[in-house]
């Protein structure tokens, strides 16, 4: 019985681990297919699309106007200063009181920082905008005999002010030829492929490069007025928009 069960065993082959298969080689794939299609930049507008624009702006509004209100280049300069990060609104309905008492640098110091804060309490950084108001005012007397200066490198001098101050107050004061690119102008600028850029500067290069002389005095009102009344931010009024056939905005809704 022994031997049976030996000889048995003797025929069970013995289990030996599977040879392994040698591995694949990586099947080449053909680059996956982009699932959003490239966005072409928009055809540029034409020196005699630019000029149908304007034409058209000033057709509607011959003689636009800030709505910042101010009495001379002084309180402009101030209220451009205050109204950053701030509506013009909301600037006016502080100034009004402030600007009846301290409408030129001499009478802002001697109405000092503590009584400014009181009368620009509702403007957003009112405490930073007040040091600046009385800073810009105490130099404006010693550099420059209590006047505002009529270049863009001594505005940009003056504390708190920057290009887009300079470029208002030498426009709406001085009638000098400057374009101010504010958050209206920006958006208007890259919606409509007018003069798109990535930066304030570059719009206001490219602004400057394609609207013609005439039109330069108003420009940039034309183009805030249009930002903030028409070319909302979050839903534009594509449906009285004046250059809705000009404008090159994908997503325009005429």
């Amino acid at each position: 019985m022994a031997k049976i069960i030996r000889a048995q065993r003797a025929r069970k082959p013995s289990v030996r681990s599977a040879p392994k298969k040698p591995a694949k080689k990586p099947v080449a794939r053909p680059p996956a297919r982009a699932t959003k299609r490239s966005l072409k930049a928009p055809k540029p507008w034409t020196p005699a699309e630019v000029r149908d624009a304007f034409e058209r702006f000033r057709k509607a509004n011959p003689e636009p106007k800030g709505e910042l209100e101010h009495l001379n280049p002084y309180t402009l300069l101030v209220a451009v200063v205050l109204s950053a990060q701030a509506t013009d609104a909301g600037v006016n309905k502080a100034t009004r009181a402030l600007f009846a008492v301290a409408d030129t640098p001499q009478k802002m110091l001697a109405l000092g920082e503590e009584k400014l804060r009181d009368y620009i309490r509702t403007i957003g950084l009112y405490r930073t905008k007040a040091k600046n108001v009385i800073a810009l005012s105490e130099k404006l007397i010693s550099e420059f005999g209590g006047q505002v200066p009529r270049t863009r490198a001594e505005i940009e001098s003056l504390p708190g002010a920057g290009r887009k101050t300079a470029n208002v107050v030498l426009n709406m004061a001085y009638g000098e030829h400057t374009l101010a690119v504010d958050t209206h102008v920006f958006r208007v600028a890259n919606r409509t492929g007018l003069a798109p850029g990535k930066t304030p500067l570059e719009v206001e290069l490219g602004l400057e490069k394609v609207i013609p002389a005439e039109f330069m005095l108003h420009a940039h009102h034309w183009l805030i007025l249009h930002g903030r009344y028409t070319c909302l931010a979050r839903k534009p009024r594509c449906e009285v928009c004046l250059i809705n056939d000009l404008c090159r905005w994908p997503e325009k809704t005429v």
